[in-house]
């Protein structure tokens, strides 16, 4: 098939002998172009804001759970608070009523309790860890020693 021929069945236009790409072309791609990177920054923004939350809330659950376990023993209900770097915590030991536990003829008391640790930083944001702690003893530091 000669040229003339091709030219006359659609298949080869005539561009006057150059080729690429008309400047609408262009500037549509370009357009595509630049709101692909726009999302795909903020995507790695929104996700380095994540990462950042969620180390600071990991960080706050550590200083709860040690706050938590430093209370080993409680004896006496009471409140203490205290910073640590950004994060201010505030712990409250109380009693929990547990008539289950006082038995008549029992040489050993036992008392149970709540120990509440709220860890609170930047707006608004707290983390909140509860346990409950099992003391033998009737709670002036001196625990009772069951005879068999």
């Amino acid at each position: 098939m000669s040229m003339q021929q091709k030219r006359e069945a659609g298949l080869v236009t005539d561009s006057g002998g150059q080729s690429g790409f008309t400047l609408l072309e262009v500037l549509i791609a370009l357009a595509i172009l630049s709101l692909a990177i726009v999302v795909s920054i903020q995507g790695f923004a929104s996700g380095l804001r994540l990462l950042k939350l969620s180390g600071e809330h990991q960080e706050a659950m550590l200083i709860a759970d040690l706050k938590a376990r430093e209370i080993t023993s409680p004896t006496q209900a009471g409140r203490d608070s205290g910073t640590e770097g950004a994060f201010t915590w505030e712990r409250e030991v109380k009693q929990v009523v547990t008539p289950d536990l006082d038995v008549d003829g029992r040489p050993l008391r036992w008392r149970q309790w709540e120990v509440d640790v709220r860890v609170s930083w930047g707006d608004h944001r707290q983390v909140m860890v509860a346990t409950l702690r099992t003391v033998a003893g009737d709670g002036d530091n001196k625990a009772t020693n069951p005879r068999p």
